[in-house]
């Protein structure tokens, strides 16, 4: 049950980063960015995602052991 719990999460957080990069690659597009610094900032926007959601799962497994 509980590795059932940390996969869902996990696909969860995946899904979460893929979605805050698709949009922060288009509002860059959109800005007039070109398709090179678009995707540098989809890839900076889905790494932060993914460090802010491995900060709060270590501060929560601190908190929780």
């Amino acid at each position: 049950m509980t590795v059932a719990v940390v996969l869902l999460a996990t696909a969860l957080v995946i899904v979460v980063a893929l979605l805050a990069a698709a949009g922060a690659g288009k509002l860059a597009r959109m800005d007039g960015a070109t398709y090179p610094t678009a995707l540098t900032r989809a890839a900076v926007a889905f790494a932060a995602v993914i460090t802010l959601a491995a900060t709060a799962a270590s501060v929560f497994a601190t908190l929780l052991t």
